[in-house]
């Protein structure tokens, strides 16, 4: 049960009103997540500003949707897993085997998977990336644009993941598989 109430149309006042309308016209629908995050609507701000930003950046739509995903698998947001396992998988055309992939921390392109290494470090270290990883990933190729965009993306990620454990949105996705892994 939800913690935090979502704004609705009969609820919202007009600045949340219109933020909701204008995430409507860009989603084709209003997640829970935002509509509950807008009850502060510089948060919601905050949040669409630093997304659409990163949306122009040197990572792929792939990567940054693997990074969207790992991170909520790291910080065990069932939401967010669920939403971006949605998105992967619809607006990616991402494999069931290649979603799993991901949430575990693995990419078959190996640039790809030292990008995630460094956001499941980041996640789990709380930003105290090891010398080793970070060698590994420059080995691989990720330049200082893709480690800053990672950092920005987990941050991101994180944002939405912690507001979520604190809110507990109704889940307007369909749940993600558990899961497991394989040895």
């Amino acid at each position: 049960m939800p913690r935090i109430a979502t704004v609705t149309p009969e609820t919202a006042d007009t600045e949340q009103r219109d933020l909701l309308d204008a995430t409507r016209r860009q989603l084709g629908r209003v997640p829970n997540l935002y509509a509950t995050l807008v009850h502060s609507p510089a948060a919601l701000r905050g949040y669409l500003a630093l997304r659409d930003s990163l949306s122009d950046g040197v990572l792929t739509p792939r990567q940054r949707e693997q990074l969207a995903l790992l991170t909520a698998q790291e910080n065990d947001c069932d939401y967010c897993v669920a939403a971006h396992t949605m998105r992967g998988e619809r607006l990616l055309k991402m494999t069931p085997e290649e979603l799993r992939e991901t949430r575990l921390g693995r990419d078959a392109d190996p640039h790809t998977a030292a990008i995630l290494r460094v956001a499941a470090e980041l996640v789990e270290q709380r930003g105290r990336v090891d010398d080793a990883v970070l060698t590994q990933a420059r080995a691989a190729g990720v330049t200082d644009a893709e480690l800053a965009e990672t950092v920005a993306h987990v941050a991101l990620n994180t944002l939405s993941n912690h507001f979520n454990h604190l809110a507990r949105p109704d889940l307007d996705f369909p749940a993600a598989p558990a899961l497991k892994e394989s040895h």
